[in-house]
């Protein structure tokens, strides 16, 4: 005689073959590496030789490089949610954003087996006022480090002034698939009583952390979100020593992707389908660095410049390589009208690809950046934060402030979000006294100049710090304690930085060209 706990397990199991699961369905999945069960959205049903069933499956408000082919033990079907039979156009989505699926009927009861950004637009100019209280004398009569001197003030208070009429912003928000994280400095406020409740708005900056950047850029992808871009292609890329798993589509030729893993080489860039090939290749392939003009060594690292219309085939290879780990940027086929970037590491076998960024040749907006990307096997190792300085350095160079192309992928907006604070906290830290009794000044647009970041993203970034407070009738800015402690944390573990003195670089008036 069965018991209660069979006649449950036989009722699943009638309940379970009762269900007919399609595309657009959502179930709780359980994740590969944990013990989670988030919600997740079928996206495509495919049969294995074996005549198993596997789902491909995108985790709602996670990532799409976590989507993954599951087997039908890792479904939840008891919570399945079926979809609608209208879905939604796709015309009427935003841009970035996914066409996530058929509206969802009114959830499904559980089967119970016992019974069956804004952005700025022209905006005046701010002379926004920066001024630093002097440091307390230490008991040896010198003003000393930061530290030590934060631990006999209290917060350090920095007159700001804006503009008092902010212009209505020209950009909408709109629905973007990254994240914007939260505030890594949670800035203690002070004198809570002495602030003037009725502070006037301070608009945030074009990429400001209150609202999500415009979705637009020269190399955003251009298409509709369609059930085929949606779905990882590829297995496994194999580049010099890094067998690297990809993130996401990448249009890569039919006949490959069909294949357990695609062979790369690592100084062309040339896609093969076999290791074999792949030796044969090597055998001919007489590079052993990026084609171009190398524009900066120091040590071990080296950065080369390529024009994408004299070495198309070298950046059309690196776009199809760099679509992998780019939801929604790079177009792979037209690189005429952009220069590539190429971190490299030097050994005794050559130069070998570790990350790159790309630019317009002529940015109407002034963008330094359009596309930027440090491959996985060197990622958390700061060379992301050494592309993102190069390329303010190369600004510098033309005497030009810029700013990245949105939309910024999360991993993107964190590393840029990081430079932008430690570069402005280093600025107003260090600042000197120039002259007895008098406190340093400075403004929002020297900061610009000073570190050619945009004064829109300078703004936002203090916003983001939670740095600029309304007090007696002006804006501050607070550096506490917690503040200096954090950038002085942060600068400590930045080893790698770039040396403005190893980049011989000379910029180029593209627009005097007649052609690029």
């Amino acid at each position: 005689m069965k018991t209660n706990e069979d006649l449950k397990a036989d009722n699943k199991s009638v309940a379970e073959t009762m269900i007919q699961i399609v595309e657009g369905c959502r179930v709780p999945t359980k994740m590969r590496y944990s013990d989670d069960w988030p919600l997740a959205e079928i996206l495509s049903i495919r049969e294995t030789p074996n005549g198993d069933t596997m789902y491909y499956i995108h985790y709602i408000d996670y990532n799409k490089r976590l989507d993954e082919w599951v087997s039908k033990e890792r479904l939840d079907l008891q919570k399945l949610q079926l979809p609608r039979k209208e879905s939604k156009s796709v015309n009427n989505l935003k841009n970035g954003s996914r066409p996530s699926s058929p509206e969802r009927e009114i959830p499904t009861p559980d089967i119970d087996a016992t019974h069956h950004d804004y952005a700025l637009q022209s905006q005046p100019e701010i002379n926004s006022v920066v001024k630093h209280e002097l440091l307390p004398p230490l008991e040896n009569g010198n003003t000393g480090n930061v530290a030590a001197a934060t631990a006999a003030l209290s917060p350090v208070a920095i007159p700001l002034s804006v503009p008092k009429k902010i212009p209505p912003s020209g950009r909408k928000r709109k629905h973007g698939s990254m994240s914007t994280p939260s505030a890594p400095i949670n800035d203690d406020h002070h004198d809570h009583d002495s602030q003037d409740s009725m502070a006037p708005q301070l608009a945030a900056g074009a990429s400001g952390a209150v609202v999500a950047p415009r979705t637009s850029g020269s190399l955003t992808v251009h298409h509709s979100d369609d059930i085929v871009t949606r779905i990882k292609n590829l297995e496994m890329l194999e580049l010099g020593r890094h067998r690297i798993k990809p993130w996401y589509f990448s249009p890569y030729p039919i006949e490959l992707v069909s294949l357990p893993c695609i062979y790369l080489c690592e100084f062309c860039l040339k896609y093969m389908k076999s290791r074999k090939c792949l030796q044969r290749h090597s055998d001919k392939c007489v590079l052993r660095h990026p084609p171009g003009n190398e524009i900066y060594r120091k040590q071990s690292v080296s950065f080369f410049e390529i024009d994408g219309r004299k070495n198309k085939f070298y950046a059309q290879n690196l776009c199809l390589l760099a679509k992998c780990f780019l939801d929604h940027k790079t177009l792979y086929y037209d690189t005429d009208p952009f220069l590539f970037y190429i971190m490299t590491e030097i050994d005794v076998r050559g130069f070998h690809i570790v990350g790159y960024f790309s630019k317009e040749k002529e940015s109407s907006e002034d963008y330094n950046v359009a596309c930027i990307l440090t491959l996985p096997p060197y990622q958390r190792k700061g060379f992301g934060k050494m592309l993102i300085e190069f390329s303010y350095e190369l600004s510098k160079f033309e005497g030009k402030t810029g700013s990245p192309e949105k939309p910024l992928s999360d991993l993107g907006l964190l590393s840029y979000r990081s430079y932008w604070s430690e570069t402005i906290l280093d600025i107003l830290v260090n600042l000197k006294i120039v002259e007895p009794n008098e406190n340093p000044m400075m403004t929002i647009n020297e900061l610009s100049e000073l570190t050619s970041i945009k004064k829109e993203d300078v703004i936002s970034t203090l916003q983001y710090l939670n740095l600029i407070n309304y007090y007696k009738g002006q804006y501050i800015i607070t550096l506490t304690k917690d503040v200096l402690s954090v950038y002085e944390r942060a600068a400590a573990k930045r080893k790698l930085r770039i040396d403005p003195k190893c980049l011989h670089w000379t910029p180029k008036d593209w627009s005097k060209r007649g052609k690029w």
